[in-house]
C-alpha cells in the first residue's frame, strides 16, 4: 500500500508540474519590467503582485528599517490618490491588500475579481513612480514603525533573542540587520532618506509583476504595457552586491537572559548556502536535511531521540530556509524537559547530530519525507496567491521560473549520500552562533 501510495503521488506531481509549466506565461516589458502569468481559472479572482527587487538588504549604511518605513509611505497620496485612498478603493470593489518587506525583497498585493485587474494595475503603476509625501507623512508613519518595534520587538524577549543572535550570525553582510530596522537609527530617518530609496528601486527595471488567477496572458501584457509601460526606468541601476562576509573563524555564543523567559531553550545556527540559480542540489540536500533531522514531530531524528526515546527535551527541531538572495542559515533547537540545564540540553543536542552523523540517513525514512514534500508541493498548488509567492520569493532572491519548476526533481534526485556531504559541510562550529535563552539564574532560584 505505501509503495502505491508513493506512486500516486508521483504520478499526481508530474502532472501538476506540467499543468504549471503550460499555465505560466512570462514577458518583458521594454523599460524592464519582468512580468510573470500564472492562470488558474477555478475561481473568477485574480491576485496582483508586484515585487520589488530591494529589501533591507539593499539600504544604505546608517538608515536601516527605511525600505519597511517606504513600504509604510506608499499607502500614502499619489498624483491621483488621496493619501489612504488606494486601500478604500480596493476595499471598496470588494478585495483585500496588503505588503510585506524582508532582507530581499518588498512586495504589493491585491486580491480581487478578476475583471477589477486593470484598476488595480493602473493604481500600482501610478504609485511606483508618482507618490507625493509631506513632512506630517514622514513624522505619523515613523511614529507608526517605531511603535511596531516596540510592540513585536523591544517587548518580546523571544524576538530580542532572535535578533541578538542574526547579528552576531552575519559579522558584515546586512543580514544582521533587522528588517524592521535599529531603533536609534529608526528615530532618525527622513523624508530624503525614504525618497532617495524610492526613486532608486522602485523602478520597472527593478520589479516583478506577477498576475495569478482567472486571467488572460495576452490581456495581462496588454495591460501591462498601458500602465507599467509608460515609466522610465532607474538609469544606472546598481547591481545587487552587498558586503561580504568575511571567513569564520570561530564559533560563537550568546547568553540571553530576561525575566519574561517562559521556556528556556537552546539552539544553534550555522552560516548555509542558498539556492542559487542552475544549482540547487546542496540546498535540496539541506531542505532533506532539516526533515530528516526536525520535520516531524513523531519520526524525525531529533524527536525520536530527544522526545520519545529519552524524554529529554520537550520539544526538538532544525529548520533551513533556502530562498535567500546570499548565504542562509540551518539550525538546530531544543527545549529541555525542565530537570535539565541548558548545558546538559546543548550535549543531548550534540549527541543526537553526532549519533545522526554516525547512523546515516534511514533510506525508508528518506522516501517518507520526499513524498510529504511532493505531496505539500501538489497542496500548495491549490491556493493561487501561494504560487504567486513562490515565484515572487524566488525571481527576487535570484532564482529563475525555470529554477523553480526544475525544483521538486531536483529534491527528488538527492540520495542520501548528498545529504551526509551537505550535513558535514554545514556541521562547521567555526560558522555556527549558539544561544542559550532563559531567565536570569538569580531568579529562577528566588522563585
Amino acid at each position: 500500500m505505501r509503495r502505491l501510495l508513493t506512486a500516486l503521488v508521483f504520478t499526481c506531481l508530474g502532472t501538476a508540474n506540467l499543468q504549471a509549466a503550460e499555465n505560466i506565461t512570462t514577458f518583458t516589458l521594454e523599460n524592464g519590467l519582468e512580468a510573470i502569468v500564472i492562470e488558474d481559472h477555478r475561481a473568477p479572482v485574480v491576485v496582483h503582485m508586484l515585487w520589488y527587487k530591494a529589501g533591507s538588504s539593499d539600504e544604505k549604511p546608517g538608515v536601516s528599517g527605511v525600505a519597511h518605513f517606504l513600504e509604510h509611505l506608499l499607502f500614502k497620496a499619489t498624483d491621483t490618490l488621496a493619501s489612504g485612498e488606494f486601500s478604500e478603493i480596493v476595499e471598496a470593489n470588494g478585495g483585500s491588500d496588503n505588503a510585506f518587506t524582508s532582507w530581499d525583497y518588498t512586495g504589493y498585493f491585491q486580491r480581487v475579481a478578476a475583471d477589477r485587474l486593470d484598476l488595480m494595475m493602473k493604481m500600482e503603476a501610478d504609485r511606483m513612480r508618482n507618490i507625493r509625501l509631506t513632512e506630517e507623512d514622514i513624522v505619523t508613519e515613523r511614529d507608526v514603525i517605531l511603535e511596531e518595534r516596540a510592540q513585536r520587538t523591544d517587548s518580546d524577549a523571544g524576538a530580542l533573542f532572535a535578533e541578538q543572535r542574526r547579528a552576531a550570525q552575519f559579522l558584515n553582510h546586512p543580514y544582521g540587520i533587522p528588517i524592521v530596522g535599529w531603533r536609534h537609527e529608526m528615530e532618525r530617518l527622513t523624508m530624503e532618506d525614504a525618497l532617495d530609496f524610492y526613486r532608486t528601486f522602485y523602478a520597472p527595471n527593478a520589479a516583478i509583476l506577477i498576475v495569478a488567477g482567472d486571467v488572460d496572458p495576452a490581456e495581462v501584457e496588454e495591460l501591462a504595457k498601458k500602465y507599467y509601460g509608460p515609466l522610465e526606468p532607474t538609469v544606472g541601476l546598481p547591481e545587487r552586491e552587498r558586503p561580504a562576509e568575511p571567513p569564520h573563524l570561530a564559533e560563537r555564543r550568546i547568553l540571553y537572559e530576561d525575566p519574561r523567559v517562559g521556556q528556556p531553550y537552546v539552539i544553534r545556527t550555522y552560516l548555509a548556502p542558498e539556492r542559487d540559480p542552475g544549482a540547487q542540489e546542496e540546498a535540496a540536500a539541506l531542505t532533506l536535511l532539516a526533515e530528516i533531522l526536525g520535520g516531524s514531530p513523531t519520526t524525525s531524528v531529533l524527536s525520536r531521540a530527544l522526545q520519545i526515546d529519552t524524554q529529554k527535551a520537550v520539544y526538538a527541531t532544525a529548520f533551513y530556509q533556502g530562498i535567500s538572495y546570499d548565504d542562509t542559515t540551518f539550525g538546530i533547537l531544543m527545549v529541555p524537559n525542565p530537570s535539565l540545564t541548558l548545558q546538559e540540553a546543548e550535549d543531548e543536542l550534540d549527541a543526537a547530530v553526532a549519533q545522526f552523523m554516525q547512523d546515516g540517513v534511514d533510506a525508508e525514512q528518506l522516501a517518507r519525507v520526499k513524498s510529504q514534500l511532493r505531496a505539500s508541493e501538489i497542496y500548495d498548488d491549490d491556493n493561487v496567491s501561494g504560487v504567486a509567492r513562490r515565484y515572487g520569493a524566488a525571481l527576487t532572491s535570484g532564482l529563475t521560473v525555470e529554477d523553480v519548476q526544475a525544483w521538486p526533481d531536483i529534491l527528488n534526485a538527492v540520495t542520501a549520500e548528498d545529504i551526509m556531504a551537505a550535513a558535514e559541510r554545514v556541521f562547521d562550529r567555526d560558522k555556527a552562533v549558539t544561544g542559550w535563552f532563559r531567565k536570569p539564574l538569580a531568579e529562577e532560584v528566588t522563585q
